[in-house]
């Protein structure tokens, strides 16, 4: 594994001599920007292993994304190859259609120490939720960003992450492919977490988990999604979903297309770069949201 590599996967050619905010910030945007989210392995009959190597060649040599366990991980080495003072943490995701918090551990994500100030890196949430630079670890503080809003909250050690939403203008097209559904109001919970730190053996029992239980989001949707330069791009199972953050002034555009299975293979290598090795067999379960704009 190689430093050098790895930035020339995430196309960053910049100095890196301090660990400080700025290369953090600039190093984590390239990542957020080059590595999608996404869940294919699982839908092309391919293993997704959690070992450091494996995910290095994966997403740094294959040119592939991964899920929180992969990408998080790799930024991981990446910031301690840098000198970064970093740890890992595990986090409890919300779950809107059970109106809560999972019960279980489900989510990987980082701490970041710098000049002693610790800030949240998490480059694997995927979809309208993905925060764009460190989020500084305070609660109650309005942390504004592209994607929005994003805000801590802490109760008795628990820290809990939200995101203000924006309303949505759906492009004429789209509007019989994007189902009403209930106002939610604007807040969007993301996920609960404490400041105890991890290793990535906590993890081997949830990705082994991930891969074969039937009632995970992760297996009834084969995902991809990658941060773009205004916005976010997401292929659910055949529906593609572009949007486009704050087109007019606190509304997000939303443009969703169904695709067919020829197109889906050649949107992943057009518009994610990826080129899968075995054949993806597309999923999104019916009765759950088709995009990646509330559920994701």
């Amino acid at each position: 594994m190689n430093i050098q590599e790895y930035f020339g996967r995430i196309s960053y050619n910049k100095p890196h001599k301090d660990a400080d905010l700025q290369t953090l910030t600039a190093i984590f945007q390239h990542h957020i920007h080059s590595i999608p989210f996404e869940n294919l392995s699982m839908h092309c009959g391919e293993p997704i292993e959690l070992d450091l190597q494996a995910i290095y060649n994966k997403i740094v040599r294959k040119k592939r994304g991964g899920w929180c366990l992969e990408t998080n991980y790799l930024l991981f080495w990446a910031l301690q190859e840098l000198g970064y003072d970093v740890c890992i943490l595990g986090a409890n995701s919300y779950e809107p259609a059970q109106k809560g918090y999972g019960a279980q551990m489900n989510h990987l994500l980082l701490k970041v120490v710098v000049k002693g100030e610790p800030y949240i890196v998490d480059a694997g949430f995927g979809g309208a939720y993905q925060m764009w630079q460190p989020l500084m670890l305070i609660s109650g503080k309005d942390q504004p960003q592209v994607p929005g809003i994003f805000r801590f909250m802490e109760d008795n050690g628990t820290w809990y992450l939200e995101k203000v939403k924006r309303k949505h203008c759906i492009a004429e097209h789209s509007k019989d492919e994007f189902p009403h559904t209930p106002e939610l109001g604007n807040i969007r919970k993301i996920h609960k977490f404490t400041l105890e730190p991890r290793h990535v053996d906590d993890f081997q029992e949830l990705n082994a988990y991930l891969q074969v239980s039937p009632d995970n989001l992760l297996r009834k949707k084969s995902i991809c999604s990658l941060q773009t330069t205004n916005g976010v791009l997401a292929l659910v199972g055949w529906t593609l979903t572009e949007m486009k953050y704050n087109y007019t002034e606190d509304m997000d555009l939303v443009d969703i297309t169904t695709l067919t299975d020829e197109e889906v293979e050649k949107t992943l290598k057009d518009k994610f770069s990826i080129e899968l090795q075995n054949k993806l067999v597309p999923v999104n379960v019916r009765g759950l949201p088709p995009n990646l704009v509330d559920k994701i």
